[in-house]
C-alpha cells in the first residue's frame, strides 16, 4: 500500500478511462463534491454494489484534486469544465489515496493495520522531511504538524467486513478511521466508497460524521453510479451490433429514487466492446453468489423467488439496510436487504424484483440447488418439457404441468392467473437458454400469454395461450384469430408452434394441444 500520497496512479487510470471509446462523462459530480470541501459535510461515504463505477469516480476525483500534477488536459473538455467551481479546486490539494483491500504478508489484524499506518507515515514524512526528526503520538498529530490541508480518497473501506476478516477487531478498525479523520483540522474532504453501509451501533457509530449514500437511500448521487437510459442510448449509437433493446433486456433493472432507469455500467461496456449480450457477472467471492444469501432461509424466500423468476415483483417493506458488521441475515427482510446492498435484487416503491436477464441467469442456477427441494427437481427436468413441445407431444407437456400443480408450493395452487403463469415458467425454465421469453406481450390483435423468440435460426418459435375450463383447441383458435404469430414472423421466424393449454378446475386436469402454424 505504498505511494498513497499525491500518487499519479489516479491520473493514469482516469486518463485511460477518458480515452475509452465507451466513456461516459460523469464529471459534473465533482461540482457537488466541491460544495462539501471545508464544510461540516466534508465526510462522504458512497456505498454501491461492485461494478457500478465507484472506483472510476474515485480515480476521477483523485486526478482532479491532486496538486502534484496539472490535469487540465483531462478535464478541460468534460462537463465539470463548464461549471463555476472548476478552476477553484482543480489541482489544489494534497490527496491521500487509500485502497483498503491490500492484505499484508502476515495474517493478523496487527499486520493489516500496520501496513495502512506505515504507508501513510512513510509518504507523509517523505513529503515533509522535517517531520522525520520529530516524535508523534499518532498519525493525526503528525499530520496536524504539517499545517496543510488534505483530501482523503478511500476505496473499499469495508473490505475486512465484507470478507469476514479480523472479526474481533472490526471495532478497532472503525476507531482507527475515526481517530484519523473525525474533526481533524487537516481534513478538507473525505470521500469514501465501499459496498456495505456503515453499521449504526446502539451507542452511535464511530464514523457518524459521514453522510451516507446507499442503494436504498441516495437522492443526491444515484445517477452517477450506473448508466442512465439516455447515456446507454448514446453509447449504442457508437456501434451497430447491439440495439438499446438488446442492452435493456440484459442489463437494465435498477432505478433511482425518482424512477429513472439505471444500467450496470461494466456489463454494458463489456457487451458493446464484445458486440454481444451475455452474462458478465463476475463472482469475486461467496457474497456475489445469489444462492449464498438464499440459503440462509430458503423456506421463507422460496415462493418469492419463484414469483420473481416469473417476472412478478414482490411487495415488501425494507426499512433497515444490511451494513458492515451486521450478523448473518436470518429472516426474509434481512436476506433481501443484503441482496439489495450487493446489487442482486432491485428495490423501488416497495417492490422487489430480479433486475435483468444477467442476474436472472444467476437465480435460475440457484433454483437448481437441492436445497430448493421440489422446485430444484422441476427446474432440472424442465428441458424435457421443451423437447416435448418441439416434438409436438402435448400429452407429455400436460402431465408435467399436472405434476408441478401438485407440488408443495402454495403459489402453484391456481389461486390466480399468476399462479398458472408461474407453473408454465417453471416448466419451460430451461428454454430461456435458447429463447427470449416474453410474457403478456402485444402481438397481432391482442396480448399473448407467452411468446418464445428463438435465439438460433434452426429452432421453432413458440406461442403459448392459457385457458381455464375451456379447451386447448379454444386456445389454439385464439392464437390464430388474433394473429399472435405476427411478431415472430416480423423477426423472420418461419417455423412457429401454437401451444394451447387448458386447466379443468372440476376434474383437476390439464390438457395441451400443439400445432404447427402455416
Amino acid at each position: 500500500m505504498r505511494l498513497c500520497f499525491n500518487t499519479k496512479s489516479a491520473y493514469i487510470d482516469f486518463n485511460m478511462l477518458v480515452h475509452d471509446p465507451f466513456f461516459v462523462d460523469k464529471s459534473d459530480l465533482i461540482a457537488k463534491i466541491n460544495m462539501r470541501i471545508h464544510t461540516k459535510n466534508r465526510y462522504i461515504c458512497i456505498t454501491k454494489p461492485r461494478r457500478f463505477g465507484k472506483t472510476s469516480v474515485l480515480n476521477m476525483l483523485g486526478a482532479y484534486y491532486c496538486k502534484s500534477y496539472d490535469s487540465r488536459d483531462l478535464f478541460d473538455g468534460l462537463k465539470i469544465s463548464k461549471l463555476e467551481s472548476y478552476m477553484t479546486h482543480l489541482n489544489q490539494y494534497n490527496v491521500i489515496n487509500l485502497c483498503l483491500n491490500h492484505l499484508p504478508n502476515g495474517n493478523s489484524y496487527k499486520d493489516y493495520i500496520h501496513l495502512i499506518k506505515h504507508s501513510i507515515i512513510h509518504d507523509i514524512t517523505e513529503a515533509y522531511p522535517s517531520l522525520k526528526e520529530q516524535e508523534f503520538n499518532s498519525i493525526a498529530e503528525m499530520m496536524t504538524a504539517t499545517e496543510d490541508k488534505f483530501i482523503f480518497v478511500i476505496d473499499e473501506w469495508d473490505y475486512i467486513f465484507s470478507h469476514d476478516l479480523y472479526l474481533e477487531h472490526h471495532g478497532d478498525f472503525l476507531e482507527f478511521l475515526r481517530n484519523l479523520l473525525k474533526d481533524k483540522p487537516y481534513v478538507a474532504l473525505t470521500y469514501m466508497t465501499g459496498v456495505l453501509p456503515i453499521k449504526k451501533y446502539s451507542t452511535g457509530s464511530a464514523l457518524n460524521m459521514f453522510k451516507e449514500y446507499t442503494m436504498l437511500k441516495d437522492p443526491v448521487f444515484d445517477t452517477y453510479f450506473g448508466f442512465t437510459e439516455s447515456e446507454v442510448e448514446l453509447l449504442c449509437r457508437q456501434q451497430t451490433a447491439l440495439t438499446l433493446d438488446n442492452i435493456r433486456e440484459w442489463y437494465n433493472g435498477y432505478q433511482t429514487r425518482n424512477g429513472k432507469r439505471l444500467y450496470n455500467p461494466r456489463a454494458v461496456v463489456c457487451a458493446l466492446e464484445d458486440s454481444t449480450c451475455q452474462s458478465y457477472w463476475t463472482r469475486t467471492g461467496k457474497i456475489d453468489e445469489v444462492l449464498f444469501f438464499l440459503k440462509y432461509n430458503i423456506g421463507e424466500v422460496r415462493e418469492d423467488i419463484v414469483k420473481m423468476v416469473n417476472g412478478i415483483s414482490v411487495r415488501i417493506d425494507i426499512e433497515e439496510e444490511y451494513s458492515a458488521g451486521q450478523p448473518t441475515p436470518k429472516n426474509r427482510e434481512e436476506i433481501y436487504s443484503a441482496m439489495i446492498t450487493y446489487g442482486l435484487l432491485s428495490y423501488h416503491d416497495g417492490e422487489l424484483q430480479i433486475p435483468n436477464k444477467e442476474l436472472m441467469i444467476e437465480f435460475e442456477k440457484a433454483l437448481k440447488d437441492n436445497d430448493f427441494g421440489y422446485v430444484a427437481e422441476l427446474v432440472k427436468n424442465s428441458n424435457e418439457v421443451l423437447n416435448a413441445t418441439l416434438d409436438k407431444k402435448g400429452d407429455i407437456v400436460a402431465a408435467y404441468l399436472h405434476n408441478i400443480h401438485n407440488s408443495e408450493l402454495p403459489i402453484l395452487k391456481y389461486n390466480d392467473e399468476n399462479s398458472l403463469s408461474c407453473i408454465v415458467t417453471l416448466a419451460y425454465l430451461s428454454a430461456r437458454n435458447k429463447y427470449r421469453v416474453e410474457r403478456e406481450e402485444k402481438s397481432g390483435k391482442g396480448f399473448v400469454d407467452f411468446i418464445f423468440y428463438p435465439r438460433c435460426k434452426n429452432l421453432a418459435g413458440i406461442i403459448i395461450e392459457l385457458k381455464a375450463d375451456k379447451t386447448p383447441k379454444d386456445a389454439i383458435a385464439q392464437i390464430k384469430e388474433r394473429e399472435y404469430s405476427e411478431k415472430l414472423k416480423k423477426e423472420n421466424v418461419t417455423a412457429i408452434l401454437a401451444v394451447g393449454i387448458n386447466y379443468d378446475t372440476n376434474k383437476k386436469e390439464h390438457q395441451c394441444v400443439i400445432e404447427e402454424l402455416l
